[in-house]
């Protein structure tokens, strides 16, 4: 049946070129804007994907710049703290100078508080963007990353890096609970009293006998004349006056031997024999101790920052509290430093560690008259500068010039220690730099797959709808002639 009101094919010819018109269209905008997902109704699941991604990109270019500035800013702290070392390794040569007799302490000293003015002048110089990481205490997060948790919620990730303080400040004693059980004293009071042992003659003696005593690695002897146990332990001690032996005195009366070192830091071994079966010699102990007193700290706890320790000499209080990350033998060298700084007459000072308990040891040697002693602790300080011994170095005297070796070793260290930590969290940024630079591009060419257009099929497809078009549109006019052939039939 023909109809002038419905052509079936003429309205199928239409639809198929609509759709090909669409199609048409899309393949176009496609070309035109690089995109098969330019908009959510192109493919609205794709479209809010990508979007997401694309954020995370934008937010990476931020992180990108943060960790920038951080690596930045690192650098230079680790620059300062590495020239902060140049110029104590200057001062210790001329600190090794200064142990000579012959030479002009003044000068010397002169030449170290010019260094010691640069080193401070370097660590108040050394920020960027007004942030300095040797100077204060307070660690400083660098923004990382951004995380993406499978619900869709984000978080950021930060790199911690720890300020170290190369500053001369003192700190300030804590307040806080009581951490006086972590060191403890081995004497109420210093002195430059000697330490003795005692050796003992006794038993039966024969004429020709001989006994030998050594002392710190020195051997005397004394062969008996007599039978009489006191005249060993007087030739005993005539023996060892006559030795000459450093800082080593014998004294007593009768059968006993009394030996009294004053060796400020090192114990004296003591050891005895004889050459008979005759007579017998007892000791007291196989050593003496250092005349020097010691601080022992604890070899159970640990410390943490803010952690203040004190060491009260003479009724004069001297302090230092810790920084985050050191233990008790950075303790040690930090009170060594102060007490150093004060420049006491007749005190001198060594760290040492037990070499059985492995504990930290502070010796306070006083080679003037008795002053007392006592240690103590608390939390809550303020730290002290990691530097602060550097305001005490004076070499314009033999003692000071001695005590100034030791503490530029411990500053030293410490201007190392602080240099190569930087150097590790400068490293560490940079390589967190270089995979957030990756992962953009990561992310960028994962968006790009899910939304950019295949270029090469577009074309195709391009030329394939336009000859689809063009056949639509030569289908639908020979479909539109089909009602004129009914004219036919009314002529």
């Amino acid at each position: 049946m023909s109809s002038i009101l419905t052509n079936a094919t003429s309205l199928v010819a239409l639809q198929t070129l609509k759709s090909i018109n669409q199609g048409l269209s899309d393949t176009q905008n496609a070309i035109s804007t690089g995109k098969k997902v330019a908009t959510a109704k192109d493919n609205a699941a794709v479209w809010s994907v990508s979007k997401v991604m694309s954020s995370d990109v934008e937010g990476f270019k931020s992180i990108s710049d943060s960790l920038a500035l951080g690596k930045s800013t690192i650098a230079v702290a680790r620059q300062g703290a590495e020239t902060v070392t140049k110029l104590l390794t200057s001062m210790k040569t001329k600190i090794i100078t200064a142990q000579g007799a012959n030479v002009d302490r003044g000068k010397i000293n002169a030449d170290i508080s010019a260094l010691r003015d640069q080193i401070k002048s370097v660590v108040s110089a050394a920020q960027f963007n007004g942030l300095n990481l040797i100077k204060g205490f307070k660690s400083v997060d660098v923004l990382s990353s951004l995380n993406r948790a499978s619900d869709g919620s984000v978080t950021a990730a930060n790199i911690t890096v720890a300020r170290h303080d190369l500053s001369t400040d003192a700190g300030v004693y804590g307040t806080g609970s009581s951490l006086s059980s972590n060191v403890t004293a081995s004497a109420s009071s210093v002195s430059n009293a000697g330490k003795t042992q005692t050796l003992t003659v006794g038993g039966s003696i024969a004429s020709g006998d001989t006994f030998n005593f050594t002392i710190g690695g020195t051997q005397v002897s004394f062969t008996a004349t007599t039978t009489a146990v006191n005249d060993v332990a007087t030739g005993l001690r005539n023996a060892i006056a006559a030795a000459g032996i450093a800082n080593i005195t014998a004294s007593g009366s009768g059968a006993n031997v009394v030996v009294t070192s004053t060796n400020k830091f090192a114990a004296t071994s003591l050891s005895d024999s004889k050459t008979s079966t005759n007579g017998t010699l007892t000791l007291s102990g196989t050593s003496i101790a250092a005349r020097a007193e010691t601080l022992t700290f604890s070899t159970s706890t640990t410390v943490a920052a803010g952690d203040s320790y004190r060491a009260t000499i003479g009724g004069v209080n001297y302090d230092y509290v810790a920084s985050a990350g050191q233990n008790y033998l950075d303790v040690a060298k930090g009170l060594k430093g102060v007490i150093d700084k004060a420049g006491l007459a007749n005190i001198s000072t060594k760290v040492t560690t037990d070499s059985t308990t492995g504990a930290a040891i502070l010796q306070i040697d006083n080679n003037g008259s008795s002053l007392s002693l006592s240690a103590a602790g608390a939390a809550g300080g303020t730290q002290t500068g990691g530097l602060a011994a550097l305001a005490g170095i004076d070499v314009s005297t033999k003692s000071g010039a001695a005590a100034a070796l030791g503490n530029i070793e411990n500053l030293l260290q410490t201007s190392i220690n602080v240099a190569a930590d930087f150097g590790s969290a400068q490293g560490r940024i940079q390589t967190q730099n270089d995979f957030v630079s990756k992962l953009t591009d990561s992310l960028k060419s994962g968006v790009g797959s899910l939304v950019d257009a295949n270029m090469e099929e577009s074309s195709a497809r391009l030329q394939a709808l336009q000859v689809q078009q063009q056949l639509g549109v030569q289908s639908l006019s020979i479909a539109n002639k089909a009602p004129r052939q009914l004219l036919s039939l009314f002529r």
